[in-house]
């Protein structure tokens, strides 16, 4: 049997480089800048305005799942002395923060997300989703987009990934304080219609108190059944208070990190 002949791979053409009298000046990070380090940087370079996306109760097993998009005015950094994560901060901080983001910021967009459609789509997907639609409902476009953690496609726009972006930058932290006082107040309004559950406490994490109340009142119509835990408490009557195909969300880990003040246990 005859070889084969190998057919020669085409080369791939060599980067074209500007001289370097051509090429843009790089960046420099000022740390001085503290939490508006990136934000400053990516104006400075003509990429704002500049966008921070973050979400509240996705290790939740009861509520909505409540996605935010914040951007601050490049000269507001005296303003928001001492923003940060939402959850190192106190409940009163984060309503005075809350009271003056809605009122200084440039544009911002909160996306709700009811248990039903975290159920249909999974948190993951439906956190995700949220955060697209919370970018694309900003007035204007943004030129840059910051995400808190882990990368996210779709948006439309450039967009950077930052580890604990809640703590480095500055727009992060304001959507991340627009997504928890938001979920915040519905579940005390929540609270208030299932007194039972106690959601002003716990606000749907998954703490002693809340595992108690579920055992013994099985789960509502606002807890998420696609949550292994609310799935045990509710047996064979899951089937019937949701429709199939939920998307299988197992027992997030919940820690103080994602809980705030009110903790969270371990599965």
């Amino acid at each position: 049997m005859p070889a084969r002949r190998r057919t020669a791979r085409p080369r791939k053409a060599s980067p074209v480089l500007l001289p370097p009298e051509l090429r843009p000046a790089r960046a420099v990070v000022r740390r001085s800048a503290g939490t508006w380090t990136l934000q400053s940087t990516l104006q400075r370079h003509g990429l704002g305005p500049v966008a921070g996306v973050d979400e509240a109760g996705r290790g939740a097993c009861a509520g909505p799942l409540v996605v935010a998009a914040c951007v601050l005015r490049p000269g507001d950094a005296k303003r928001f002395d001492g923003l940060t994560d939402s959850k190192l901060l106190t409940a009163a901080a984060r309503e005075e923060y809350f009271a003056l983001i809605t009122r200084r910021a440039e544009d911002l967009a909160v996306v709700v997300i009811p248990p039903e459609e975290v159920d249909r789509r999974g948190v993951h997907v439906a956190n995700i989703e949220g955060m697209r639609r919370a970018v694309a409902r900003l007035a204007s476009p943004p030129g840059y987009v910051l995400t808190d953690g882990f990368p996210i496609r779709g948006f439309g726009r450039p967009t950077l990934a930052v580890q604990k972006g809640d703590q480095v930058a500055a727009c992060v932290a304001a959507a991340s304080v627009l997504a928890k006082v938001t979920r915040d107040r519905i579940m005390v309004e929540l609270d208030a219609e299932f007194p039972q559950y106690r959601f002003g406490v716990h606000k749907g994490y998954c703490t002693p108190v809340h595992d108690a109340a579920l055992t013994e009142h099985g789960p509502s119509r606002v807890h998420r059944y696609s949550f292994v835990n609310v799935r045990a408490a509710a047996g064979d009557a899951a089937a019937v208070v949701r429709p199939a195909g939920l998307v299988h969300n197992g027992l997030l880990p919940v820690g103080a990190s994602d809980a705030g003040v009110e903790g969270g246990t371990q599965p």
